[in-house]
Formats: C-alpha cells, structure tokens, sequence
C-alpha cells in the first residue's frame, strides 16, 4: 500500500481528496488543526494534528512519518487568503499567507523529497487560478500562488528524471469555508463555482495517468463568473 501526505485535510479540498485517496487504496496522514467536525473510520487514514505555520513542529511531526513509513504522494493543499487592499494588510497577515501558501510546500517538498524520488512519486500543489492574474484587492495572495506554481514548474524540471511527477492545480473560486476571511464569497447559481470533490477527481485523474505522462498543469473554473458580497 502507497503512503500519501495531504495538508488542510480536515475540511474543503483537502477532505475530499482524502476521500479519493482512500478510495483508491492510499494510506493517508491528514495533516490538519482540528478533525472534530470529520474522521474517517479506516485505519489507513491517521490524523496528524498540527498548526503548519509552526514549522518547527512541522517538520518533528513529519521525521517521525519518515522513521515507520515512505511517503510516495505529497499533496500541499493547505492554503490560507486575506483579502483587501494591500495597504489594509499587516505583517501578521502577510507572513501567514507566505507561510502557509509558500513556504510550508517548500519546506514539506524538501523533508520528503529523497523518499518521493526513491518511489518515483507525486507531488502534487494546489495552486489557485489567481496564480496566473493580476490580482487586485488580493495583491499578496496572488503571489504566494504564483510563487507556488513557479516553484512547482522548476521542481518538475529538476526531477523529472528520477521520475517524479509534479503538477500544480489551479482551481477557480471554489464553495469551501475558504473565504471566511474576505469580504466576498462565490455566487449562488451551481455554475458560478467548483466543488470540492470536483478538484479531488482532477488529483485521482493525475495518478492515472500511464507512467511516462504526465499531466503538469490543470486549471478548473466554473462556467460563469460571479461573486457575492457578504452583508
């Protein structure tokens, strides 16, 4: 049985994508705060409860992963947004975006690199379509996901040869709790916004994909454009 990591697997994407790996035969560490609201009655699923902007403690919990078992799948799928203007931001806010979004993908890549390229693995980085736009009212947001999906193009290129394969997702505005923080949420009508499961079948497409192939970029958005002010 193959061993994956996903990050935020206790609510939204990162629950669902649990979900599809579970169905198809993953052993699951479910990094997260809080699994109150959701478990999963297998034993092929172990909850890691930890708050990754606390790298140290991060990086702890994931050398005792590696000491009884070979992570094959990196999902970084934990992401956090403030949104405004730029102006309105503090430095609280800004290096929790950086961390989250940036830096623990960077830092969870490099402890768990070696054993992925030993198992010819995945690394897969849920990206955001604002990777690619000029993002008013989210000016550092965008760039954390940019700087994700550039630090995944630039992975893939350095261990394609080993056999790893490494692709960002780029999900358009999506119905989780993602944006408790803004000020704005995704529209009412069901073609005004992706579903959570619907990014999770885009991972399982991803690891179906012949050996030899791969599938390095997938952009998801919903057939019309719209979002809702919160009142």
């Amino acid at each position: 049985m193959k061993s994956a990591l996903v990050t935020g697997a206790s609510s939204g994407i990162g629950l669902e994508i649990t979900r599809v790996l579970l169905d198809n035969q993953y052993k699951v560490y479910g990094i997260g705060r809080d699994f109150k609201e959701q478990s999963f009655a297998v034993e092929t699923f172990i909850p890691v409860r930890c708050d990754v902007t606390n790298t140290q403690e991060l990086s702890k919990k994931i050398e005792e992963i590696k000491a009884s078992d070979t992570i094959s799948l990196l999902v970084n799928n934990a992401g956090l947004g403030y949104f405004g203007p730029h102006e309105e931001l503090n430095a609280k806010k800004i290096h929790e975006m950086v961390c989250v979004n940036l830096e623990v993908p960077m830092l969870l890549t490099q402890l768990l690199l070696r054993d992925i390229k030993r198992q010819r693995g995945y690394i897969i980085n849920i990206s955001s379509i604002t990777a690619g736009k000029s993002n008013t009212h989210g000016c550092a947001y965008g760039a954390t996901k940019a700087g994700l999906t550039s630090f995944s193009k630039s992975l893939f290129d350095e261990v394609r040869k080993y056999g790893v394969k490494v692709t960002s997702i780029h999900p358009d505005m999506t119905q989780t709790n993602f944006y408790r923080n803004a000020d704005f949420m995704e529209g009412h009508a069901e073609d005004t916004y992706l579903l959570p499961g619907e990014v999770a079948k885009a991972v399982e497409m991803i690891l179906h994909q012949r050996e030899g192939m791969l599938v390095s970029d997938i952009t998801l958005q919903p057939q019309k454009h719209q979002i809702n002010r919160k009142k």
